[in-house]
């Protein structure tokens, strides 16, 4: 969870997600800016992200693998950083 740098879009997805999702929108920071506003475009990157690193989530339903994963990376199930995230996500969303 990196704070300061530029977010954007729907998702709020940062450039060094967008380059992880494999760039659904094409390549170069307009692209990612672009994709990041377009819903399909950017949950597209998500379901990408999450898919890509849902291996490093064990344990855990669908919802919270997918709000810790994308609050804190790769290994965002595995930093304590992520829980208050995910915890309003569940209070907010009632998923598991």
């Amino acid at each position: 969870m990196d704070k300061g740098t530029l977010s954007c879009g729907y998702y709020q997805i940062k450039w060094p997600y967008y380059e992880d999702c494999g760039q659904p929108g094409g390549q170069g920071e307009n692209a990612w800016k672009q994709c990041s506003d377009d819903y399909n475009c950017a949950t597209t990157c998500v379901q990408r992200y999450i898919n890509k690193y849902a291996y490093k989530c064990q344990g855990v339903g669908p919802c919270e693998q997918t709000a810790r994963l994308h609050n804190g990376g790769p290994n965002g199930c595995n930093d304590g950083g992520t829980i208050g995230y995910w915890n309003a996500i569940h209070t907010c969303c009632g998923c598991s």
